[in-house]
């Protein structure tokens, strides 16, 4: 009896270890909310954070794991990571246009050093740091100047690969630079695009102020949505342009096709699925949107004599003839950067604003446009 009743109470204080073991790891840390992004993660622990980006390109085989800490002796040895990013961040170099708006809602802009193809920036903030000379040329993306980028001496850099082939980032990490892949391009909905600005808030140390700015504008999308479905129409819409001998297209299931429907606007290729751009004959465009009533982003082309000039039977569509084309190029930076591409995943409550502006003019007062124009008569 006195032995069992030994095993008992060993067994009892073993099970007890355990489970406060195991209560003590999953407590460990905190997971930051990521309400519609799928590319990444937030982890909250006592003496670090860990950031683990689920799609650094398309079809990657595994997580890229980034662990951001004052002091590296409080990393637990049993933590594995791809690199080691020491806080706080000075200096930074990014890659992508649309990074460039999180640093300026966060105001860190100051702390980045370095970009490639400064002329496609297209904001007024950046775009002075530059001619100041505080923001350096780093050649192109795919083949960044690395004497440049190492003069600069940066801290970290934010940069993406297509399809992990990036070879002037990697030779990069040689050097001993760390390189943090962001995958926000890959997201398909467009607020999850917008929740990236959390990524670059717990790096550069304002978590607390980019939750702040993505709940401004998932409030400000949300509410214009409702507002687009209280229209008592629903326009036919087209998008795209040829490009050689296909159009391309939104395919139905893209994040650019998910503001038409928020918009309220029935887009005529929405049951179309797939990655990147849809591509068809022209005739089967034609047949399908001949009597779209609005026409969205006909590819480069800013007026209705570029268009005719590239393919004179774009005059077929009622749009053309009704002249309800309308598109994001003609806005543009001092060196011909178009807004959209830089700003527009950011805010896409701005996008959406645009769209219900010119399907459903009688719901919003407001007739300033952020990003897309009539195209041009002349």
């Amino acid at each position: 009896m006195r032995t069992l009743l030994c095993l008992c109470l060993i067994f009892g204080m073993w099970s007890c270890k355990k489970a406060k073991k195991s209560e003590a790891n999953s407590a460990s840390y905190t997971e930051v909310e990521i309400k519609y992004a799928e590319g990444f993660s937030i982890q909250l622990y006592p003496n670090f954070t860990k950031v683990i980006v689920h799609s650094p390109w398309q079809n990657a085989e595994k997580d890229m794991v980034y662990l951001l800490v004052e002091d590296e002796q409080d990393i637990p040895k049993s933590i594995s990571y791809d690199a080691i990013i020491k806080l706080p961040i000075e200096h930074l170099v990014t890659t992508s246009t649309t990074h460039i708006p999180s640093l300026i809602t966060l105001n860190q802009l100051d702390k980045l050093v370095g970009f490639p193809n400064l002329n496609y920036i297209s904001s007024e903030a950046a775009t002075k740091r530059i001619e100041d000379g505080h923001i350096k040329e780093l050649g192109k993306n795919e083949v960044l100047n690395t004497e440049v980028l190492l003069s600069v001496d940066p801290d970290v850099v934010f940069g993406f690969s297509v399809g992990g082939k990036n070879k002037t980032l990697r030779q990069l990490e040689d050097f001993g630079i760390p390189v943090v892949y962001n995958g926000d391009w890959l997201e398909e909905d467009v607020l999850g695009k917008a929740e990236w600005i959390k990524f670059f808030g717990v790096f550069l140390g304002e978590l607390e102020t980019s939750i702040t700015a993505f709940e401004n504008v998932e409030s400000a999308y949300n509410s214009i949505r409702e507002k687009a479905k209280s229209a008592t129409k629903t326009p036919t819409v087209l998008a795209g342009a040829m490009h050689q001998d296909r159009w391309y297209l939104p395919y139905g299931s893209s994040w650019q096709a998910q503001f038409f429907e928020d918009a309220n606007a029935d887009y005529l290729f929405k049951n179309t699925k797939g990655s990147g751009s849809a591509a068809f004959s022209f005739e089967t465009v034609l047949d399908k949107a001949k009597t779209a009533e609005f026409w969205i982003s006909p590819g480069q082309y800013t007026s209705y004599h570029q268009l005719l000039e590239s393919n004179s039977h774009y005059k077929e569509f009622d749009a053309f003839q009704d002249k309800n084309i309308f598109t994001m190029a003609s806005t543009t930076g001092e060196t011909g950067g178009v807004l959209f591409y830089e700003l527009g995943p950011n805010r896409p409550d701005l996008v959406l604003k645009d769209l219900v502006k010119i399907f459903h003019p009688d719901l919003i007062k407001d007739k300033e446009f952020t990003f897309f124009k009539p195209l041009s008569i002349e």
